[in-house]
């Protein structure tokens, strides 16, 4: 084992209540566009889909909780799985966990511009500079105190939330919604069965976010033995909220219908003639999901590079931190990352993006509950200030659930995706066998190391 480098030290300044809005936030967002996607994959039933979801997914979230607790590290699954695995295992899957992340700060500032778009009409070729514009400003504040995300996300979030049940209220009660428009002219499982099990892993993404949650925990102020309830909390309440919006929306109007909508809620608020103040609520809402979302993942983002550098997968240089305490070289290498894939946003790229998304996070869930069964064998004496209930039938369930998350997919991906996600694969390689090159010429450089109980810091106890 090898203690953690004094240097750089990312700040201690992250609240509870601002870990709670910070993960709710990212996994909540980008409805207002994606939901004629999503309800033409499974019609209004897509509603009930979330909260069986957010069930099946509580054992991941636990296992994520006694890991988090136990080796509490920005570069968390990187440890965990190099402790149960090997350094090669460990990259690996903090490879696939920064391709979950990092995707999802360009796909919000495609999102934020079709919103926009409702307010302010753009030409083709002025969307690609929002969207720029969009991760860039928000590069400049990721440079600063990390209390201030909190604090904006705080406000954001709940904002977000009141109004989103007002939008769905809203339309419950407009004397339109109809349960029958859910369960008739093929609203209730119009592709089959099938195409449910592919739904259900598709939609998985809309949960993914409470994974980022362990890579803060070095930033934050209280015992780590509680993280398992802010992942938890941030299942939970998507899973509430995503019923809610698209049981009011798919309520609404015929499949038919809302599929073909570009932004259901507002064309519906539209049609049916309610207040104005409603339509531009929820493209408020809609923005705001945006920036919930972009804050979290673009931070998971960065502590990810941090992390991996930490233990030497990675140049030292990204974890060089300002005054404030942020990694402002991997802040600024997430930036990059994002201009790149803005470069891609096109028609079909949600749907892309969902697909590769799922694969990666199924991955990932199955290798960190399979990481947590072998370290309580491999490691029985290590404290775990918060151990998942169940034993190893908690993890086999998760690994279970993972293995659909994976299946359903890849079945869902068209073979052009595989294509890029090879060529992701091959690029984390190709860094890993660098990395080993550079090793081997300079000897007593970039050493691996492994972090254990014993080199975590104090104060997160």
């Amino acid at each position: 084992m090898s203690e953690k480098d004094s240097k750089n030290k990312l700040n201690r300044n992250l609240s509870f209540t601002q870990v709670i809005a910070l993960a709710s936030g990212a996994v909540i967002g980008g409805w207002i566009v994606e939901a004629g996607y999503m309800i033409s994959l499974t019609g209004g039933s897509c509603a009930f889909i979330f909260p069986i979801l957010g069930l099946l997914l509580i054992p991941i979230g636990l296992t994520f909780g006694e890991l988090t607790a136990m080796l509490p590290f920005t570069s968390s699954v990187d440890v965990w799985t190099t402790n149960a695995f090997g350094h090669k295992a460990g990259w690996a899957a903090q490879w696939l966990m920064f391709l979950i992340q990092v995707v999802e700060p360009p796909m919000m500032a495609f999102i934020f511009t079709t919103v926009l778009g409702f307010f302010i009409p753009m030409p083709p070729n002025v969307v690609f500079w929002v969207a720029v514009s969009f991760v860039v400003a928000w590069y400049i504040i990721s440079n600063f105190n990390i209390s201030i995300t909190g604090n904006i996300a705080n406000v954001l979030v709940f904002s977000m939330l009141a109004i989103s049940i007002l939008v769905a209220f809203s339309l419950f009660t407009s004397g339109h919604w109809s349960f029958a428009n859910i369960v008739k002219e093929g609203g209730l499982l119009p592709n089959g069965k099938k195409a449910l099990f592919m739904t259900f892993a598709v939609f998985s993404l809309k949960f993914i976010g409470f994974e980022m949650t362990p890579t803060m925990i070095e930033e934050t102020n209280f015992p780590r033995k509680h993280m398992w309830k802010i992942v938890l909390i941030a299942i939970f309440i998507p899973a509430v909220v995503y019923c809610t919006v698209f049981l009011a929306m798919g309520g609404s109007a015929p499949l038919s219908e809302i599929s073909a909508m570009t932004i259901p809620e507002v064309e519906l608020v539209n049609k049916f003639g309610l207040p104005v103040i409603i339509g531009t609520l929820a493209l408020i809402s809609g923005i705001l999901h945006t920036f919930t979302t972009l804050m979290g993942f673009w931070v998971s983002s960065a502590r990810l590079l941090y992390g991996s550098a930490e233990l030497n997968h990675l140049p030292k240089v990204l974890t060089k931190t300002n005054r404030f305490g942020q990694p402002y070289v991997a802040n600024f290498v997430v930036l990059l990352f994002s201009i790149f894939f803005c470069c891609f946003t096109g028609e079909n790229w949600i749907e892309y993006i969902y697909g590769v998304s799922c694969i990666a996070a199924g991955i990932v869930y199955f290798m960190c509950c399979l990481d947590a069964m072998i370290l309580r064998r491999k490691h029985p004496e290590w404290d775990r200030p918060f151990t998942a209930p169940g034993g190893d039938a908690l993890f086999i369930v998760g690994m279970i659930v993972s293995i659909g998350i994976m299946v359903g997919a890849a079945l869902s991906l068209p073979l052009a995706a595989y294509a890029s996600l090879g060529i992701y694969f091959l690029i984390g390689v190709v860094i890993y066998i660098l990395m080993e090159a550079y090793r081997k010429s300079h000897p007593g450089k970039y050493e691996l190391s492994v972090l254990g109980p014993e080199d975590a810091d104090a104060t997160a106890e």
